[in-house]
């Protein structure tokens, strides 16, 4: 397979799609592009590079580039992906792959005119305990799906750091529940309705944060199956040996499944079998620096899932349309959140003439 070449726009977030393709032999780094000239200095340091620039034109402009990855502050994913598939290149953008749905049409029908591929960058699907889970439940040994429970709680005072966090642009429940709220969609594809209540924690107003950061969710399927989502920012979770940061769980006809996150563990639960499966051997490919702040061995499986797919030509997972159906939902919950009653997505997709999303 021909080495794709990537440059990568943002190099706060970006730190960790950077270290996954220098360790893929599917991947060449060809350029990293940021407006802050000292953070690409750190970075082309950190990583031994020597290709830099502040320019969004030169990084388009560079042949040499098959792909950008996005991982630029939420707010501007959407102006960064049209351009980059207006300049002929695929795109692999990190979550949330949009934070409202006021340029949707036009990333999509950028996309269609390109012709090029483009992924969201919903990294826990291809962490080992998700991907454990979702492969043992393609298997058809636990049956139906009775209702699925994710959550997401961390504490993230440490991103408040970053100035940008602490403007009216950023939402945790954009950066940060899109986390669980994928993993929901990813067993529910087809969830109709939603009632949520959210708060600003006084953790976060002290800290300046703009937006709630506290969240709970109550969802309906299409076909009536019931499932929550909930989430905490900004202070301490619970111990590990109790509970983990993020975790899916699955309630199923013939047994139940847990997927855990950061802990690399997996529990099921089949009639009279059970098991606990760790992947704890694999902590240092997950989390290669910042601690379990960073966790680039999930970047580097999808990278090589999405050359894989440009070579097979299959389109990767969750694509465009997917991403803006899941922004969709989490425009719903925050909805929710301020008039404090239910809101079907199809409601909101039809304000922006995008229901169809739902048939495709």
């Amino acid at each position: 397979m021909k080495k794709l070449g990537l440059g990568v726009l943002g190099l706060g977030e970006g730190r960790s799609i950077i270290s996954a393709a220098l360790n893929s032999k599917l991947w060449d780094v060809v350029l990293l592009c940021d407006l802050n000239e000292q953070l690409g200095r750190e970075r082309c340091h950190e990583f031994s590079l020597k290709n830099f620039t502040t320019s969004l034109n030169e990084l388009l402009a560079n042949e040499k580039i098959d792909v950008v990855g996005i991982y630029t502050p939420d707010h501007l994913h959407a102006e960064h992906v049209i351009k980059v598939l207006r300049a002929g290149k695929h795109v692999i953008c990190t979550k949330p792959f949009l934070n409202d749905l006021s340029q949707a049409k036009q990333v999509l029908d950028a996309q269609k005119k390109s012709g090029k591929a483009l992924m969201a960058g919903q990294s826990s699907r291809f962490f080992a305990p998700f991907a454990r889970q979702r492969q043992h439940f393609e298997t058809g040994a636990f049956g139906d799906i009775i209702t699925v429970e994710a959550y997401y709680n961390a504490d993230h005072r440490w991103f408040l750091k970053k100035g940008w966090a602490r403007t009216e642009s950023f939402k945790w429940l954009y950066g940060g529940l899109s986390h669980p709220v994928d993993l929901l969609r990813w067993y529910l594809p087809d969830i109709a309705e939603v009632m949520g209540y959210s708060s600003l924690s006084t953790n976060g107003r002290k800290l300046g944060l703009k937006n709630d950061d506290t969240f709970q969710f109550v969802f309906k399927s299409a076909s009536g199956i019931p499932a929550r989502v909930s989430g905490t920012y900004n202070s301490p979770p619970t111990p590990l040996q109790r509970d983990s940061n993020m975790s899916c769980v699955l309630r199923c006809a013939n047994g139940a499944s847990q997927g855990d996150y950061y802990d690399l563990r997996y529990a099921w639960k089949l009639d009279e079998k059970s098991n606990v499966e760790t992947f704890e051997d694999q902590d240092a490919y997950y989390f290669r620096f910042g601690g379990h702040s960073h966790h680039a061995g999930e970047y580097q499986n999808y990278i090589e899932y999405f050359a894989r797919c440009l070579v097979a030509r299959k389109t990767p997972k969750p694509d465009a349309r997917e991403g803006i159906v899941t922004v969709a939902l989490m425009q719903a919950m925050e909805e929710s959140c301020a008039k404090g009653r239910p809101v079907k997505i199809k409601d909101v997709l039809g304000k922006y003439g995008l229901t169809n999303l739902l048939k495709a």
